[in-house]
Formats: C-alpha cells, sequence, structure tokens
C-alpha cells in the first residue's frame, strides 16, 4: 500500500512540558489505524498535527509526498470527527450533510446526490428532513461520519467518537465504522484508549506512552508479542514476571526452568516473562512445578477471573473451572503460553495483581508516615 502519511521524528511541547518525543509514523492508503494509549500518551496531539490543528515544535508532516507542516486544517484533504459532533442544532440531517458541499458551491443537483449516498451508507436514508435534535446519540455520530466522508476526503481523523455511547451502541459503531471504512477505500486514523476498540477495528495499531511509540503492529502481533511490559499490561491482562533465559527457548521463572519457543538472548539473560491468565492451565499440585493459593474468584459470565498467590506474587488466570478460595492449586505453562521481553523502563511495573489500578496502590502504599 502506499503511504498517504509519514510524520516524521515529530516532537510537540505544551508550557514546556513534553508531550511527543521524536515520533515517527507510516500511515497508508486504505488502512484502518488506531493510536492507542493511555490519558496523556500524546496520541490526541499526534492526531491534532495530521489534521493540522496543532502544528509540531520539530519533524515534518509529510502529505502523499509533500511536506504540509504549516497548511491549515481547511487546505488539507482531511476531515475529522470529533467525540463532541459539532452538529448545526437548527438545521436538518440533510443540510448538517450538504453544509460542506454548500461552502464550496457544489451545484445543487450534485449536493443532492452525494447527501443521498452518504445518508445510504450511514444507514440514515430515511432520516434526511429529521432535525438533529431529535436523534439518539448514535445516529447523530452517523450525522457528523456523513458530514465528515461527503467531501471524499483522504483520511477520516476520528477523536474518541464513541467515548459518549453505551455499550451496545459502541459495539454496533466499532462495527459500522469499519465496515464503513473498507466500502470507502478512505484512511480512517481512530483514537482511542479501550484495547478492545482497537483490537476489533483496526488493520494497524499504534501503542503510545509517555509521548512515545512503543509498538506498531496488526493485532494478533500487538496482543501476541508485546514488545515490553507497558504494551502487554495495556493490551488484555498479563502477568508478568522476572525470568532468567538461561540459553534458546529455555527460561527460568521463580527458580524453575520452563521450555518456550523463544530465541535470541544472551545467556544468563534477565527478562520480562508475560503469560496471558487464559493460557495458564490449573492443575493438581502434584503435576506443577508452581504451586499457589486461591485467594479471589469472580465470576464474569463466560469464565471465572482467579488470583492466586504463588510465593507473593498474584497471578490472574482465567479458566470455565470452578476453584474455591483458599485451595491450594498447581499452575501448568506450555511452551507456546510463555512469551519473553526484554527489560525496559517498565520492567517491574505490570503484572502483579495485588490490585488491579497504580492508584490503588499509591493508596495502599502511600510512601510515608504521619509525623
Amino acid at each position: 500500500m502506499d503511504k498517504i502519511i509519514e510524520l516524521r521524528h515529530i516532537s510537540k511541547a505544551f508550557d514546556g512540558e513534553t508531550v511527543l518525543d521524536d515520533i515517527s509514523l507510516d500511515i497508508h492508503d486504505n488502512e484502518f489505524v488506531t493510536l492507542l494509549g493511555p490519558s496523556g500518551c500524546g496520541k490526541t496531539t499526534t492526531l491534532r498535527i495530521i489534521g493540522g490543528f496543532e502544528y509540531p515544535d520539530k519533524g515534518e508532516v509529510v502529505f502523499m509526498g509533500n511536506k504540509i507542516n504549516d497548511l491549515p486544517p481547511h487546505k488539507r484533504n482531511v476531515n475529522t470527527v470529533f467525540q463532541k459532533y459539532a452538529l448545526f442544532p437548527h438545521l436538518s440531517v440533510f443540510e448538517n450533510v450538504a453544509f460542506p458541499l454548500r461552502e464550496k458551491k457544489v451545484p445543487k443537483d450534485e449536493i443532492k446526490v452525494k447527501v443521498q449516498e452518504m445518508l445510504d451508507l450511514v444507514m440514515l436514508s430515511g432520516f434526511a428532513n429529521r432535525r438533529v435534535t431529535s436523534l439518539s446519540g448514535g445516529q447523530q455520530q452517523r450525522v457528523a461520519i456523513a458530514r465528515a466522508l461527503v467531501n471524499n476526503p483522504k483520511i477520516l481523523l476520528l477523536d474518541e467518537p464513541l467515548g459518549a455511547l453505551d455499550l451496545k451502541l459502541r459495539k454496533d459503531m466499532q462495527v459500522e465504522l469499519k465496515k464503513i471504512q473498507k466500502s470507502t477505500g478512505i484512511t480512517f486514523v481512530f483514537v482511542t484508549h479501550d484495547q478492545e476498540e482497537a483490537l476489533s477495528m483496526s488493520d494497524t495499531i499504534v501503542v503510545m506512552s509517555e509521548g512515545k511509540i512503543q509498538q506498531i503492529g496488526s493485532p494478533t502481533d500487538i496482543y501476541n508479542e508485546p514488545v515490553n511490559a507497558f504494551v502487554a499490561d495495556f493490551i488484555g491482562e498479563s502477568n508478568i514476571l522476572d525470568g532468567i533465559m538461561l540459553e534458546d527457548r529455555r527460561v527460568k521463572i521463580d527458580g524453575h526452568v520452563f521450555d518456550c519457543l523463544d530465541a535470541g538472548f544472551a545467556k544468563n539473560e534477565e527478562v520480562d516473562v508475560v503469560i496471558r491468565p487464559e493460557d495458564v492451565d490449573i492443575v493438581s499440585e502434584d503435576r506443577a512445578a508452581l504451586l499457589g493459593t486461591v485467594t479471589s474468584v469472580t465470576f464474569l459470565g463466560v469464565h471465572y477471573e482467579i488470583i492466586v498467590d504463588v510465593q507473593g506474587f498474584k497471578w490472574m488466570i482465567q479458566t470455565t473451572d470452578f476453584v474455591d478460595v483458599g485451595k491450594r492449586i498447581g499452575i501448568k505453562l506450555d511452551p507456546d503460553a510463555i512469551h519473553i521481553m526484554k527489560k525496559s523502563k517498565y520492567s517491574g511495573k505490570f503484572g502483579d495483581y495485588s490490585s488491579f489500578s497504580d492508584e490503588m496502590d499509591e493508596l495502599s502504599n502511600p510512601g510515608g508516615e504521619i509525623e
């Protein structure tokens, strides 16, 4: 696929605080790209730089081979859908979608055809004469998408557009957005902090943290082969343990040696070991090297989420089998359940399920006593 956007060594700071730190990214034609990360990671600033709403302090924004750093938004072949849809409340659905075409003095007959095409695309063909204030949140979002697409931009930017919708409507719109992207062939760049959205919709996921790109890859690559502890923790649930790579395909965890599939590490190199909760098998104590005590069991409908204390480290296990709190169990790991990562600045920060958030950890360990 052809490159449509190239970000080259982009940096951006606000009030002396670095928000983007030397990021480079290629976005291709007819691609659904998701910028994923926690609040403050720089994903929305990246989107705004692509759209021309912010300008980089350093680096280049290249659109189809041409540098566009200083080009204002209205001169870029890019449209944006924000979380707040910014529709005109006094206008009908038809007139909201037609507005960009009227601004460009497009002939009336052509406007009618193009608007109807967009309303058909977003499944609002019977809503043309309705006021947007009478529509549901999901319908309003469809109007905003139709308005953004009616000019046939090369890129559509979407800044957390599903954030205001309820869960079932969000899931419906995830499917619809992917369908719209494929049917139009327009490149979508989507910003979210929701891992499930990113995994279900994207061709490419760009995981960001602290103003840097941590990993770029397909949803399956990001999930199955995270490059560091931050990515492993942010994309789904992960047990992340300290390990020692004894040699190719052999790693020591908690004093026990396991076969794995990874190679290319130095002999006796300290590593991070990622084990997804769904890849852990619960067995009897006599069938496993790793033993632990169940400390909590939560029923989640499809499976049980079990926390197990193994020598002070809290593992998460997802299983369809019920296990009582207080029971001693064995943990069995197949080679393909073990993923080895290089140590990074994020090592030791994630992967122990003593609690589920950094905030709870801080409350449990406030770091000082009252004097």
